[in-house]
């Protein structure tokens, strides 16, 4: 399995290497005023498909921020907001954006050892194989394409696990195999144990209040 897991995760990554655009911080600066409605107000919420924080990005890792972005794009990930923002992207755009979200927050590095999760969760983590591509602080993923993690709001967390089990909806869900293929292992319950434990982590995800009038 663990085998299995890390040729997909090699598979992923070559796939992606072609794709790279050159990434501007500064131009990304100027091409947010559809984000920072809702990732530039810290605990904002959104409402569908259910009430949860919307998840905070500066910070974040461009690679994944572009990766998720393409997904949207392509249909890959379904959200009516996203998918709308998404398509009216350039490849540039895409690029200069994560750049400027991945270093708009500056913060100390995060603890290398982090508090190990209750007995219970730490099977869920194990069976899922979570540290083998977040890292074991969920703050240093394997693959510069995935996610940080640690310290991420838990109800978002949730709900984005919950959308790779969910098939035929035309306006949720997520069609990543890998995450699909471990998540529904899972009850929901289960998904939200793991998503509490990886949100009270110490992490380097960050809101930062954007200026609406730009």
């Amino acid at each position: 399995m663990k085998k299995r897991l890390q040729y997909s995760l090699l598979l992923a990554a070559l796939a992606g290497a072609g794709a790279a655009q050159a990434q501007d911080a500064k131009a990304g600066e100027k091409k947010i005023a559809m984000c920072i409605g809702c990732h530039g107000i810290p605990g904002y919420q959104a409402s569908f498909p259910e009430v949860y924080k919307v998840p905070m990005i500066a910070g974040q890792g461009a690679k994944y921020i572009e990766s998720a972005l393409h997904a949207y794009a392509k249909g890959e990930r379904k959200h009516p907001t996203m998918d709308g923002i998404a398509g009216s992207l350039s490849d540039r755009d895409i690029a200069d954006i994560a750049a400027f979200y991945a270093q708009q927050a500056q913060v100390p590095p995060v603890p290398e050892t982090v508090a190990p999760a209750p007995a219970a969760v730490a099977e869920l983590l194990t069976k899922g194989a979570c540290v083998s591509c977040h890292g074991s602080n969920f703050s240093k993923p394997l693959d510069p394409s995935y996610p940080k993690l640690a310290g991420q709001h838990a109800d978002y967390l949730t709900a984005a696990l919950k959308a790779y089990k969910t098939e035929g909806n035309p306006k949720v869900g997520r069609g990543n195999a890998i995450m699909a293929g471990q998540v529904k292992q899972f009850s929901n319950a289960e998904l939200k144990a793991i998503a509490n434990y990886i949100a009270s982590l110490p992490g380097e995800l960050r809101t930062v209040p954007q200026n609406k009038f730009r």
